[in-house]
Protein backbone atom coordinates (compact mmCIF):
# COMPACT_ATOMS: atom_id res chain seq x y z
CA UNK A 1 0.00 0.00 0.00
CA UNK A 2 1.38 3.39 -1.47
CA UNK A 3 1.79 5.79 1.69
CA UNK A 4 3.55 8.80 -0.08
CA UNK A 5 5.52 11.74 1.61
CA UNK A 6 5.25 15.16 0.54
CA UNK A 7 7.99 17.50 1.74
CA UNK A 8 8.45 21.20 1.42
CA UNK A 9 10.71 22.96 1.58
CA UNK A 10 11.17 26.29 3.57
CA UNK A 11 7.46 27.13 2.04
CA UNK A 12 6.51 31.26 2.35
CA UNK A 13 2.88 31.20 1.18
CA UNK A 14 0.48 29.80 4.13
CA UNK A 15 -2.24 29.42 1.12
CA UNK A 16 0.09 27.00 -0.83
CA UNK A 17 0.69 24.96 1.96
CA UNK A 18 -2.94 24.74 2.94
CA UNK A 19 -3.94 23.64 -0.46
CA UNK A 20 -1.20 21.08 -0.31
CA UNK A 21 -2.35 19.96 2.99
CA UNK A 22 -5.82 19.83 1.87
CA UNK A 23 -4.34 17.28 -1.24
CA UNK A 24 -2.94 15.32 1.25
CA UNK A 25 -5.30 14.52 3.63
CA UNK A 26 -7.24 13.84 0.45
CA UNK A 27 -4.99 11.28 -0.33
CA UNK A 28 -3.31 9.86 2.69
CA UNK A 29 -0.02 11.20 2.12
CA UNK A 30 1.79 12.62 5.01
CA UNK A 31 3.35 16.60 4.89
CA UNK A 32 6.95 17.13 5.81
CA UNK A 33 7.38 20.64 6.55
CA UNK A 34 11.09 22.19 6.55
CA UNK A 35 12.14 25.25 8.33
CA UNK A 36 11.93 28.01 8.29
CA UNK A 37 8.37 28.63 7.35
CA UNK A 38 7.26 31.88 6.45
CA UNK A 39 4.16 31.87 8.25
CA UNK A 40 2.41 30.49 11.76
CA UNK A 41 1.08 27.20 12.48
CA UNK A 42 -0.56 28.03 15.70
CA UNK A 43 -4.04 26.63 16.19
CA UNK A 44 -5.45 30.66 15.44
CA UNK A 45 -3.22 31.16 12.24
CA UNK A 46 -4.70 27.38 11.28
CA UNK A 47 -8.55 28.44 12.33
CA UNK A 48 -8.61 31.91 10.88
CA UNK A 49 -7.01 30.56 7.35
CA UNK A 50 -10.09 28.00 7.40
CA UNK A 51 -7.93 25.15 7.68
CA UNK A 52 -10.27 22.99 9.05
CA UNK A 53 -9.09 19.55 8.20
CA UNK A 54 -5.51 20.59 9.48
CA UNK A 55 -6.48 18.15 12.19
CA UNK A 56 -6.64 15.22 9.91
CA UNK A 57 -3.41 15.55 8.13
CA UNK A 58 -0.10 13.35 9.50
CA UNK A 59 2.35 16.34 9.23
CA UNK A 60 5.91 16.55 10.63
CA UNK A 61 8.05 19.68 11.03
CA UNK A 62 12.16 19.84 11.06
CA UNK A 63 14.17 22.74 12.18
CA UNK A 64 16.65 21.99 8.90
CA UNK A 65 17.19 19.61 5.98
CA UNK A 66 19.53 17.78 8.59
CA UNK A 67 17.35 17.02 10.95
CA UNK A 68 14.91 16.04 8.22
CA UNK A 69 17.55 13.40 6.67
CA UNK A 70 18.70 12.31 10.26
CA UNK A 71 15.15 11.31 11.20
CA UNK A 72 13.98 9.56 7.87
CA UNK A 73 17.10 7.50 7.42
CA UNK A 74 17.49 5.64 3.93
CA UNK A 75 14.72 7.96 2.59
CA UNK A 76 13.81 7.53 -0.91
CA UNK A 77 13.35 11.17 -2.13
CA UNK A 78 12.89 13.11 -5.50
CA UNK A 79 13.31 16.81 -5.33
CA UNK A 80 11.09 18.73 -8.19
CA UNK A 81 12.87 21.42 -9.52
CA UNK A 82 12.94 22.97 -13.07
CA UNK A 83 16.47 22.11 -13.48
CA UNK A 84 15.80 18.24 -13.26
CA UNK A 85 16.91 15.59 -15.40
CA UNK A 86 13.97 13.71 -15.57
CA UNK A 87 10.63 14.72 -16.88
CA UNK A 88 8.41 13.19 -13.34
CA UNK A 89 6.86 10.80 -15.53
CA UNK A 90 9.83 8.89 -16.48
CA UNK A 91 10.81 7.57 -13.15
CA UNK A 92 9.17 4.49 -10.96
CA UNK A 93 7.97 5.67 -7.98
CA UNK A 94 8.09 3.95 -4.70
CA UNK A 95 5.22 3.72 -2.52
CA UNK A 96 6.49 5.41 0.27
CA UNK A 97 9.34 7.76 -1.20
CA UNK A 98 9.60 11.56 -0.80
CA UNK A 99 8.58 14.43 -2.75
CA UNK A 100 10.69 17.15 -2.60
CA UNK A 101 9.38 20.81 -3.67
CA UNK A 102 11.37 24.07 -2.41
CA UNK A 103 10.15 27.18 -1.09
CA UNK A 104 8.36 29.54 -3.99
CA UNK A 105 10.78 32.10 -4.14
CA UNK A 106 14.12 29.93 -5.12
CA UNK A 107 13.15 26.18 -5.06
CA UNK A 108 15.10 23.35 -3.58
CA UNK A 109 19.13 24.83 -2.70
CA UNK A 110 21.37 24.25 -5.50
CA UNK A 111 23.88 22.63 -3.15
CA UNK A 112 21.26 19.95 -2.18
CA UNK A 113 20.26 19.74 -6.13
CA UNK A 114 23.59 19.31 -7.09
CA UNK A 115 24.47 15.56 -4.34
CA UNK A 116 21.31 14.17 -5.96
CA UNK A 117 21.08 15.07 -9.81
CA UNK A 118 19.90 11.08 -10.89
CA UNK A 119 16.62 12.23 -7.99
CA UNK A 120 15.51 15.67 -10.08
CA UNK A 121 12.40 15.35 -11.84
CA UNK A 122 10.78 18.64 -13.37
CA UNK A 123 7.38 19.14 -15.16
CA UNK A 124 7.38 20.39 -18.66
CA UNK A 125 6.53 23.83 -19.32
CA UNK A 126 6.40 26.23 -22.42
CA UNK A 127 9.14 28.92 -23.01
CA UNK A 128 10.27 31.12 -21.06
CA UNK A 129 8.03 30.16 -17.79
CA UNK A 130 9.60 30.42 -14.85
CA UNK A 131 7.80 28.01 -12.80
CA UNK A 132 4.57 26.62 -11.85
CA UNK A 133 1.99 27.41 -8.44
CA UNK A 134 3.66 25.53 -5.67
CA UNK A 135 0.63 23.57 -4.93
CA UNK A 136 -0.10 23.01 -8.62
CA UNK A 137 3.33 21.01 -8.86
CA UNK A 138 2.75 18.96 -5.01
CA UNK A 139 -0.73 18.13 -7.02
CA UNK A 140 0.76 17.22 -10.59
CA UNK A 141 3.60 14.68 -9.46
CA UNK A 142 1.73 13.46 -6.13
CA UNK A 143 -1.04 12.08 -8.84
CA UNK A 144 1.39 10.65 -10.99
CA UNK A 145 2.68 8.69 -8.03
CA UNK A 146 -0.02 7.51 -6.77
CA UNK A 147 -1.07 6.39 -10.11
CA UNK A 148 1.83 4.59 -10.62
CA UNK A 149 1.47 2.66 -7.42
CA UNK A 150 -2.05 2.29 -8.52
CA UNK A 151 -3.80 4.24 -6.36
CA UNK A 152 -3.44 1.35 -3.63
CA UNK A 153 -5.02 2.61 -0.54
CA UNK A 154 -7.56 4.97 -2.41
CA UNK A 155 -9.04 1.95 -4.04
CA UNK A 156 -12.16 1.57 -1.53
CA UNK A 157 -13.71 5.05 -2.40
CA UNK A 158 -13.50 4.62 -5.80
CA UNK A 159 -14.89 1.06 -5.55
CA UNK A 160 -17.63 2.57 -3.90
CA UNK A 161 -18.07 5.32 -6.10
CA UNK A 162 -18.64 2.89 -9.04
CA UNK A 163 -21.05 0.84 -6.99
CA UNK A 164 -23.04 4.07 -6.12
CA UNK A 165 -23.38 4.38 -9.97
CA UNK A 166 -24.36 0.81 -11.09
CA UNK A 167 -26.84 1.17 -8.54
CA UNK A 168 -28.78 3.66 -10.21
Amino acid sequence: MAKLNVVLFEPEIPANTGNIGRTCVATGTRLHLIEPLGFSLSEKAIRRAGMDYWKELEVFRYVNYREFLEKNPGARIYMATTKGQHVYTEVSYEPDCYLMFGKESGGIPEEILVQHPGDCVRIPMLGETRSLNLSNSVAIVLYEALRQNAFSHMKLQGELHRLCWEEE
